[in-house]
């Protein structure tokens, strides 16, 4: 079969080859993938690996063989999922707590954005508990994550403030449901309850100062590339204040997260009530392109390849 693999010699650093098939486990189901989403981390991981390295994370196809134990969906199945590498191929084995089956109504393009974005968004949300009334706060509000994450603060019954690193990225976000956009988290103002905070920096120093005495700052990214150099003090005389870390590959593999989150993510946009924009839909002949805009932050929302028969 084929497969998108590491190439520095090309252009890009990536290109398709044959490979083998995928070795799948009893609770593994092997799916025919349609479509794939890209992700920050693992495209910036193409840029330093090895020669032959396999990438991809989110993928959204056809189950052609159930796992052998039993659990998951049957053959024919229509499903979004994880792998932990090596997604960005003709097939690929799926673990089944890892996959959730989706509606007819949902393309497979928009299906692929959903696990790790998705993931993201809805276990960093997860850690303050009821967010009726509270203030809320999306650093990189206009990537993949951050959209998802105003959407369902917002109906979670959250004030929701965007955060986005220049004017043009915070178009559109009001409409999505944030109350407010910024550019760049100021280190004075309101406090919030709720910090998500995947910029690094600057960024998660404004958010110690920011944070409320008993609220909570969630780490799950540095798209900045910059150490954070806050002074201690700023955070612990708040009191009761958290920071805690969210990494959605940890969770998923300590089965954290997985098939009912995905499910309930596949509902919500099949049924109009959570928008995933897909910004860029390209051939996989076309993935280098694809790695650079999104890397450069020339699209909002997510960048997705389809997969050619």
């Amino acid at each position: 079969m084929r497969a998108l693999v590491a190439a520095p010699s090309q252009r890009g650093g990536i290109e398709i080859r044959e490979v083998d098939e995928p070795k799948r486990a009893d609770n593994h189901a092997l799916v025919t993938v349609h479509a794939v989403s890209l992700n920050r981390g693992e495209c910036t991981a193409l840029r330093r690996e090895m020669d032959g390295w396999r990438p991809g994370w989110d993928l959204a196809g056809v189950v052609t063989s159930p796992a052998a134990d039993g659990s998951g969906p049957p053959t024919g199945a229509r499903i979004t999922g994880w792998v932990n590498g090596r997604g960005w191929a003709e097939r690929a084995a799926v673990r089944t707590d890892h996959m959730a089956e989706i509606p007819e109504a949902l393309a497979f393009e928009t299906a692929a954005t959903l696990p790790v974005a998705g993931l993201t968004a809805v276990g960093t949300l997860s850690v303050e508990g009821s967010l009726l009334g509270r203030r809320v706060a999306v650093t990189g509000a206009a990537g993949g994550v951050g959209r998802f994450a105003i959407q369902l603060a917002r109906m979670a019954g959250a004030h929701v403030t965007a955060i986005v690193g220049r004017p043009e990225r915070g178009e559109g976000l009001v409409e999505l449901g944030a109350h407010e956009v910024h550019v760049g988290l100021a280190t004075d103002g309101e406090p919030f309850e709720l910090i998500l905070e995947s910029v690094g920096g600057a960024s998660l120093d404004a958010a110690v100062n920011r944070v409320s005495s008993d609220g909570v700052v969630v780490s799950f990214g540095n798209s900045s590339g910059e150490p954070a150099s806050y002074d201690p003090r700023t955070f612990y005389r708040k009191g009761a204040a958290v920071m805690r870390g969210y990494f959605v590959t940890h969770e998923l593999l300590q089965g954290r997260t997985g098939r009912w989150q995905l499910a309930a993510l596949a509902a919500l946009v099949a049924e109009g009530r959570l928008e995933s924009r897909v910004d860029l839909a390209v051939p996989w002949s076309e993935a280098a392109s694809a790695i650079d805009a999104l890397l450069e932050r020339r699209i909002g929302g997510k960048a997705v390849l389809t997969i050619d028969a």
